[in-house]
């Protein structure tokens, strides 16, 4: 791996650089040059702020720099400030400069000069790296004790104590403040619970790189704040990488290995070129596996030693791979159960558990369907770029129907998304009225009431006709189907069974899962091809 070079970044000094004329310049010790001299100290490049009425100390400077370390590039930029004693001022240059300045801290490690400049302006360089919105570490440079041999000086990464500007408290918690907006995507929520998790979800996003568990009924929007995590992540220069999402209810069989972890060509039919896979993928970044419950065991201890040793080996590989990457999981199930039901592992809970947020659904925040109401009206509008908006008497009978308690909203948010998106589209002259209104509860009560039916008949349906899951008492047909149901979600049919009869094997009752499922199948004409065949 090639290694990184080092930038610093730091303020000319008007006083100390600027010390002598001619020859007599080099019988003093200058921080910005003498910081170039050091044996143990390689700078590539320096990024030199200074305003222009000093461009002939900063033009002096450049070239001394040049003399005695011709390998640093030097590039000024213009931090100019009126009142280079106002901190408002100076915090305002230097928060634009950061958040506009292209770091790679993949290829370099950044050093925050803090000799020179200002006091307010030292402090609020100090502050700034302590937020990561200069990803670097603090650099103080010093002359050293024999002047007359010319020496560079001293120079060491320092660590101080935020507490000592507790002054400057309310900045940070403006920065708290926008930081939340961001991850409820600027959406102003009343519900106290959802509130107070966001609050914590936005500290642990900051401050920490272990996963996150984020569970939470479908369409609570598990994946639009896992996005926003990473978002807010790259702000603060947290996390270099790409955002990398799956859902891994859509992997299944043998492509499921594959597309996670990556094959080599010719690992299997259809493998006729290397393929990185998504984790490699992710490496750097962030990797968002939604529904991980859906994981087969393979995988999933796969997944275990790659959030453990950082390695996992591709299909059809001999050497293991590296790659570092955050990971958050997103489900719609108790994994707790799952593993009661000998479908997920027990460890990788554990490895995966330690920063939890269950997600409310909709019917639990009602007090925020207004904001979201709006909010997905805007978000509409942006996309069809056309001015849409509800009349009053519209607007105000939608929302008593959504509060109410006929709004079900099954699917959450994605009922809502999609309620505005149709009431949009229909609306004529730029306005949704009461008669698109009347429709779309017309049509959500229709898709509601549809999902009060059976669903173990659903399952049925897939393997049996419907006379013959007529035939059958209703309490053999809930029985049957969650059978069918764990069948279909199994690789095997000892799986199946080892789940089935999990209470029957702890206490060495069963001693022959898959036969006695078979069996069990049999009653009903079925066998396992049928039933996972459908």
């Amino acid at each position: 791996m090639a290694k990184k070079k080092t930038v610093v970044i730091g303020f000319l000094g008007t006083v100390l650089d600027g010390h002598g004329k001619g020859s007599k310049r080099w019988e003093r010790w200058r921080p910005s040059v003498d910081l170039c001299r050091h044996d143990d100290l390689q700078v590539d490049r320096f990024e030199l702020l200074s305003s222009q009425k000093h461009y002939r100390t900063a033009k002096r400077v450049c070239g001394d720099i040049a003399e005695v370390s011709p390998k640093t590039t030097v590039k000024v930029h213009d931090a100019h400030c009126d009142d280079p004693w106002d901190f408002v001022e100076v915090y305002s240059m230097l928060f634009e400069f950061a958040r506009n300045y292209p770091f790679d801290l993949t290829k370099e490690d950044y050093l925050i000069h803090l000799t020179t400049g200002t006091h307010v302006a030292q402090i609020c360089l100090f502050l700034l790296t302590e937020t990561r919105y200069l990803p670097g570490k603090l650099l103080q440079t010093g002359p050293g004790r024999d002047e007359g041999a010319r020496s560079p000086g001293q120079w060491s990464t320092i660590d101080l104590d935020l507490s000592k500007y507790d002054q400057l408290a309310k900045r940070f918690k403006q920065e708290h403040r926008d930081d939340v907006s961001l991850l409820k995507s600027g959406i102003q929520t009343k519900n106290g619970a959802f509130n107070a998790l966001i609050d914590e979800v936005e500290t642990v996003a900051v401050n920490s790189r272990q996963p996150i568990l984020l569970s939470g009924p479908t369409g609570a929007g598990k994946s639009q704040l896992a996005r926003q995590i990473y978002t807010l992540k790259q702000l603060r220069q947290r996390i270099p990488g790409d955002f990398v999402s799956v859902n891994c209810a859509t992997l299944r069989g043998d492509t499921a290995m594959a597309t996670l972890f990556g094959h080599v060509k010719g690992s299997f039919t259809g493998a006729t070129t290397d393929r990185p896979g998504l984790l490699r993928t992710a490496d750097k970044g962030l990797l968002f596996l939604d529904e991980v419950g859906e994981l087969g065991l393979d995988e999933q201890a796969m997944l275990l030693q790659a959030i453990e040793e950082k390695r996992f080996l591709p299909v059809g590989a001999d050497t293991s791979v590296e790659s570092d990457f955050q990971l958050i999981c997103g489900t719609n199930r108790d994994l707790r159960v799952a593993v009661g039901e000998g479908r997920f592992r027990e460890d990788l809970l554990a490895r995966i558990n330690l920063w939890s947020f269950t997600l409310p659904g909709l019917r639990d925040r009602k007090e925020d369907l207004a904001p979201n109401l709006d909010f997905e009206v805007e978000k509409n509008v942006q996309r069809r770029g056309t001015h849409v908006q509800f009349n009053k008497e519209a607007r105000a009978k939608f929302l008593k129907f959504a509060m109410g308690p006929e709004g079900k909203w099954t699917g959450n948010f994605r009922d809502l998304g999609a309620a505005v998106t149709r009431m949009v589209t229909l609306a004529t002259g730029g306005r949704i009225t009461v008669r698109e209104v009347e429709r779309e509860i017309a049509r959500l009560n229709q898709d509601w009431q549809g999902t009060k039916q059976d669903p173990g008949r659903d399952v049925l349906a897939l393997v049996l006709s419907s006379d013959a899951i007529a035939d059958i008492d209703p309490f053999d047909r809930v029985q049957l189907a969650e059978v069918v149901r764990v069948c279909r979600e199994s690789r095997s049919l000892s799986e199946a069974g080892r789940i089935l009869f999990a209470v029957s094997r702890e206490k060495r009752k069963s001693t022959n899962d898959a036969d006695r499922l078979g069996k069990y199948l049999a009653k009903f004409g079925l066998s396992w091809a049928q039933v996972t065949e459908g």
